[in-house]
């Protein structure tokens, strides 16, 4: 009897298969849609802010004041625009988006620092984007406080003091991702994000497709069981899905440059269990509001806003209030990205992701036997 089931299944399979293969533009679609999202995602996204530009009002025009600039104008995460003379230049600047920052060197600067005195220097920065003015806010303090330890140490040298020691000595050291580029922790979210919107509008036009079409009652007419009717559509849809993913972790790997020190064969299982699971969600989708028009609408809302918003791809999920936090547990996108971000950055096994792997393959044997149980009833 499952000989028989399988066959069955194979054949289910081989049918849906020749339907992909004889549109060609919905599977150029599947294959290639997942490669210009991590494209155009992976070269726009990005959480890194270098070269904000900078308009600088220098008052004091002398050689400490060009000296405090040119901390500024040699770093990296600053780009200066212009030069201007007054407040009403900045704020123009700031209005037009030619400037995110002002920086304002007051007139007594230099006879300030010559007393010993507190030089203050004004930062004036364009709050409308305010995830971009709290990094240059810190760059800015970043370089301030270079600039005075500089300045403290050649006063202490010039009047044959010596240097008091800082408390404190902190010496930083980051681990999986060195360099702190955001790419490195967006890329797999995006691998994610692509699979979970393109795998879940594959199989939520397949069961509509039948019902709109008349041909699910020559189908059920068949000796084919309904698991078995879900089973042979989900394998087509997984063979695809599959090569997507193997593309997409190519690109990442030597497009963008994304380590992977994991376990491949750990990387293929959990995408696997990912996968089936979204399959079944759109199939799903499908057989619950038999109308392909409905059934890619539903897919789209249940799968992007969540794995975008709610999934920690973007957003940090501690960061968010206790009721929000309560609903990521739904998403499966939240795990994959874990499992997937310990795999590539971290190089983890199991023993570490299993709370992750579990709650995925529960969310994948979920969707499995709703599908199966929503299309008995269907057929009922």
């Amino acid at each position: 009897m499952s000989h028989l089931s399988a066959r069955r299944a194979w054949a289910m399979a081989r049918k849906e298969f020749l339907h992909v293969i004889r549109d060609p533009w919905s599977l150029g679609g599947a294959i290639f849609i997942p490669m210009l999202l991590l494209i155009l995602f992976g070269y726009a996204l990005t959480l890194d802010v270098d070269r904000v530009p900078l308009v600088i009002w220098d008052q004091s025009s002398t050689a400490a004041s060009r000296d405090l600039i040119s901390q500024f104008t040699g770093s990296r995460y600053f780009a200066v625009h212009a030069y201007i003379t007054s407040y009403h230049e900045l704020d123009r600047a700031i209005d037009a988006r030619d400037a995110l920052a002002g920086l304002v060197v007051p007139r007594n600067f230099a006879q300030r620092l010559d007393s010993g005195s507190d030089a203050p220097v004004q930062l004036i920065l364009d709050g409308s984007d305010s995830m971009t003015a709290t990094l240059a806010l810190g760059y800015a303090t970043a370089v301030v406080d270079g600039y005075s330890q500089k300045i403290a140490l050649a006063h202490f040298q010039r009047i044959g003091g010596r240097q008091p020691a800082p408390p404190l000595d902190l010496r930083p050291r980051v681990w999986f991702n060195a360099d702190l580029e955001s790419r490195n922790s967006i890329v797999p979210g995006l691998i994610v994000i692509s699979m979970m919107i393109i795998a879940a509008m594959l199989t939520s036009l397949t069961i509509a497709r039948e019902w709109e079409r008349g041909t699910m009652e020559q189908l059920v007419s068949t000796p084919v069981k309904g698991y078995e009717v879900i089973a042979g559509k989900l394998l087509p849809y997984f063979a695809i899905g599959m090569f997507d993913m193997l593309m997409v972790v190519l690109m990442g790997y030597f497009l963008f440059h994304v380590p992977l020190r994991g376990s491949v064969g750990l990387l293929i299982a959990v995408s696997a269990v990912f996968l089936a699971g979204v399959l079944a969600m759109g199939m799903l989708i499908s057989i619950v509001t038999r109308s392909q028009l409905l059934s890619s609408q539903l897919a789209m809302i249940v799968t992007f806003l969540p794995a975008f918003l709610l999934s920690g791809f973007i957003y940090p999920i501690d960061n968010m209030p206790a009721p929000i936090r309560a609903v990521t547990y739904l998403i499966p996108a939240r795990y994959f990205i874990e499992l997937l971000r310990g795999i590539y950055l971290k190089g983890v096994g199991l023993s570490v992701l299993a709370f992750d792997a579990g709650l995925l393959l529960a969310f994948t044997v979920l969707m499995l036997a709703g599908a199966n149980l929503a299309f008995k009833k269907r057929l009922a």
